[in-house]
């Protein structure tokens, strides 16, 4: 069996642009199909004849001897723990700094090592990266969002890495009427013309790496903030240009997050961060005034709490979020009060965790708790926050993911039987009296597995925007009518090189844990290349960790690997979200196990159902996702044939002993044990 773990390079390139994503996302299929074609009894089947051939090729580099692999030194470092002293001999790995001699030389001797098994796949590589570009439509543009009196949109060019921002005035006579689904952006010779707001192809020209995380339009569409990061590192640079001549207004906001929301026309609020890398402080800054003049709103000093930040939909108040892995709670900011500043609107509980929107007379909260572990909805009056009526009541079987609100209309996103779920209210008049909603209006969706991913909407209409995707359905954005439920494309994915829908297959199977409990898994296939009798290869993904929820939605990537004849199956272990708040808690401290045993035994099911063999048998899994394969693998090292553990979590313990590590504080509730009878029984498990 081959294990693949990816090596990180100290030097950040432009990780976020066109060329080098595709080439990540070579990576992947190269390995897999490599791996299962060394064997010389295996063939895998493919439209094409690249996979046999990558297979050849690999047989062939392996002819070689094969250089030993590397050995890296061991030096001794200690730590404890309640009284537990470890040792950990390859601590001296970390390097902060990225400029370690002995560190670096290690890594390259790793690198030369894969580089040597992975020599005979370069051809093949070749062709996988231009067989993934050539089905991506790279002169496109984004669904066009109306804002004001215009439609704002993203544009990518032929032969260009990033995107431009841009934005076309609406006619007159089509600006003062509402917002209907059949809103279409004029684009004909007689229509405004397209201007580009920014265009982070200029730049990016002068750095290695360049990525924008945030752009945020004013309230009277003048002026555009954005957040951008040249290094890679996260730390970003907030600037403010004029919307119509790209000019500079004010200097840069240094050292913040992406974090940032307008306050009114002439006010921003952002969120910086700790040495730690922790967002920490919020801060209201008013145009034209030095930075260091900026208020400090709120500062977070425990270590296991991080701030957050989000407008509500009617753009009348700023929320700051404060939360643990456990905890949340929130401030308000009045926008017509700015020197009023932050006031509290959900007090800090522990265990209980709450998000809070607006609407009229009553801020709307979402609310977690150790009783209501699936969530509640609750509304209190801006006057009283006190005072609260339940809307929506906790479902054991029900998880209340998000709410979006609307002038007229509640949207709930939900999880239920491990699917994503849109229910629609219709709320009373603004003034009236708020009581429990009953009889909500569900958006019906077709494919047995799928995702659902909330996009911004006009808060004053009747108009929901979201996208929808599955494994055969490229990610397509809708616009839904709340009042008449009719439901409009507005823009679908092009997947050039030939896609028809048509000749995949998507399943949902389960599998039985250990214990009794049902895993969900999503499967795809190609139905033409694939005979379901124990012969097909199958590449399994898996995550398990923070309540992360894996829906099954499209890759084009992943393309490759369907039409060189392989299953790809994702399993919905416990320690991720899909199936509620107590999936996640099954699934993690001293119930983590159950993501390795959920995982197994998802492998076993797809053996036994004959969509695979243990020689045909891969799996896969990015960081938290990288600890479930190495887990597995050692718990059964007879399953797989093939294992890619991406920037892999595996080193927990030496982790969550050091608090100095960027984001680690955060993480003791995930992990972490608080006695010492905990910790000692997590080790002997």
């Amino acid at each position: 069996m081959r294990m693949v773990m990816r090596m990180q390079s100290h030097r950040a390139s432009r990780g976020v642009s066109f060329v080098n994503l595709v080439q990540q996302l070579v990576y992947l299929p190269a390995v897999v199909l490599s791996s299962i074609g060394a064997s010389a009894s295996i063939t895998v089947r493919a439209s094409s004849s690249s996979s046999e051939a990558a297979a050849a090729s690999v047989r062939m580099s392996q002819s070689e001897p094969p250089p030993p692999p590397p050995m890296a030194k061991k030096v001794e470092h200690k730590m404890e723990m309640f009284g537990d002293v470890r040792v950990d001999n390859y601590y001296w790995l970390r390097d902060d700094s990225r400029s370690n001699p002995d560190v670096l030389s290690y890594l390259q001797q790793e690198n030369a090592y894969t580089q040597f098994f992975m020599s005979g796949t370069k051809k093949f590589e070749d062709e996988l990266y231009a067989e993934i570009r050539g089905r991506i439509k790279e002169d496109d543009i984004s669904a066009p969002e109306r804002k004001g009196p215009y439609y704002y949109y993203q544009r990518t060019l032929k032969g260009k890495e990033y995107v431009q921002h841009c934005r076309r005035l609406i006619p007159n006579c089509e600006a003062e009427a509402p917002l209907s689904v059949y809103d279409t952006m004029p684009t004909g010779p007689d229509a405004p013309p397209e201007h580009v707001i920014l265009d982070e192809n200029i730049k990016a020209q002068h750095h290695d790496y360049y990525s924008i995380a945030a752009f945020e339009v004013s309230p009277n569409n003048k002026l555009v903030a954005y957040a951008e990061d040249t290094k890679g590192n996260e730390i970003y640079t907030i600037h403010v240009i004029d919307a119509e001549t790209g000019a500079p207004v004010g200097l840069p906001l240094v050292d913040a997050t992406s974090y940032l929301e307008w306050a009114g026309d002439e006010a921003l609020v952002y969120i910086t961060m700790d040495e730690t890398l922790r967002p920490d402080k919020a801060w209201l800054h008013k145009l034209g005034t030095e930075q260091s003049s900026d208020s400090c709103l709120y500062h977070e000093k425990d270590d296991m709490f991080s701030l957050d930040l989000q407008a509500s939909e009617s753009k009348k108040f700023l929320f700051v979020g404060s939360e643990s892995k456990i905890t949340r709670f929130n401030f308000y900011l009045d926008i017509a009060k700015l020197e009023d500043g932050l006031v509290v609107l959900t007090p800090r509980v522990n265990g209980i965790d709450t998000f809070v929107s607006h609407r009229g007379n009553h801020f709307f909260i979402k609310r977690r708790s150790d009783k209501c572990f699936n969530s509640e909805v609750i509304a209190c009056p801006l006057e009283n926050t006190s005072e609260t009526t339940v809307l929506l009541p906790h479902r054991e079987s029900v998880k209340i993911q998000d709410i979006q609100l609307f002038s007229d209309h509640l949207v709930v996103y939900e999880r239920e039987e491990g699917l994503p779920k849109v229910t629609i209210y219709h709320l009373p008049d603004v003034g009236q009296p708020l009581k429990s909603l009953h009889g909500g209006q569900a958006v019906n969706f077709l494919d047995p597995a799928y995702s659902v991913d909330q996009s911004e909407s006009e808060f004053s209409s009747g108009i929901l925007r979201f996208s929808y995707s599955s494994m055969k359905t490229p990610p397509s954005v809708y616009d839904y009518d709340m009042k008449t439920g009719i439901s409009v494309l507005k823009k679908i994915e092009t997947v050039l090189g030939g896609f028809e829908a048509s000749n995949y297959v998507t399943e949902r199977k389960w599998a039985s844990a250990p214990d009794g409990t049902q895993i969900p898994i999503s499967i795809v296939y190609r139905k033409d290349l694939i005979k379901l009798d124990g012969s097909d290869p199958l590449l399994l993904y898996g995550y398990g960790s923070y309540e992360v929820c894996i829906d099954p939605s499209f890759k084009a990537s992943r393309l490759s690997l369907l039409n060189h004849g392989f299953i790809y199956a994702i399993a919905h272990i416990r320690g991720g979200g899909e199936m509620g708040r107590q999936w996640y808690e099954n699934g993690k401290l001293l119930k983590k196990k159950n993501t390795f045993t959920d995982f197994i035994a998802c492998a076993e099911y797809l053996i036994e159902k004959k969509y695979c063999s243990k020689a045909r048998l891969c799996i896969d899994g990015r960081s938290a996702g990288g600890l479930l394969i190495g887990a597995v693998l050692n718990m059964r090292p007879d399953l797989f044939k093939a294992a890619v553990a991406g920037v892999p979590f595996v080193d927990v313990l030496t982790t969550m002993l050091d608090p100095t590590i960027p984001l680690t504080t955060s993480e003791w509730e995930v992990f972490f044990f608080s006695s010492r009878d905990s910790y000692v029984e997590a080790l002997t498990r």
